[in-house]
């Protein structure tokens, strides 16, 4: 595997390094031993998928609030995801920084996204399947977001009338 820092400290881009013969390819996409030797957590204890039947599915921005934060290791696993991040962490050099990737079962690539960072994707094909792995099992007390088009932090999302849920349209404005 090969680990790529991103602009958001801490945030690391995973890609898998497949070994190809006739019959396809094989490939690696966690190591406990990997992980940790790179600052990750090699251990998680929840995972989750979102199954998306439109293009332009949009979910999030979403993440755990103290004390309940946790850090999601994302991976497409069927279509394509425009992702994005967000961080929330006051102390951190890249406070209120996002950045986006394409993710794509073809690529598929990870992204570790540490503890207080918001995290939401946009479908770019229909039938789009996310799966999820955190540290920290979910607590719905803790469960918060943030509008995806908050002009407090202007993310460049992708063109297209956006299917999603009440809740992630009308979060309010964010308050530093």
């Amino acid at each position: 595997m090969i680990f790529s820092p991103t602009k958001i400290p801490g945030a690391v881009l995973i890609t898998p390094e497949p070994i190809t013969d006739h019959r396809g390819h094989f490939a690696r996409v966690f190591c406990a031993e990997e992980f940790h030797a790179q600052n990750l957590p090699k251990t998680f204890v929840q995972s989750s998928m979102s199954f998306n039947p439109k293009k332009h599915t949009l979910r999030g921005l979403h993440y755990q609030a103290p004390p309940a934060a946790e850090a999601k290791l994302i991976r497409c696993t069927r279509g394509a995801i425009f992702d994005v991040i967000l961080d929330l962490r006051k102390s951190s050099p890249a406070y209120l920084t996002w950045q986006s990737f394409e993710l794509t079962a073809e690529n598929a690539q990870s992204l570790f996204i540490p503890a207080y960072c918001a995290h939401g994707f946009l479908t770019l094909e229909d039938y789009t399947e996310v799966v999820y792995q955190m540290d920290s099992p979910q607590s719905p007390a803790h469960a918060s977001g943030l509008r995806w088009n908050d002009p407090s932090f202007a993310i460049a999302w992708p063109e297209g009338d956006k299917v999603m849920s009440d809740r992630d349209a009308t979060y309010p404005d964010f308050k530093p």
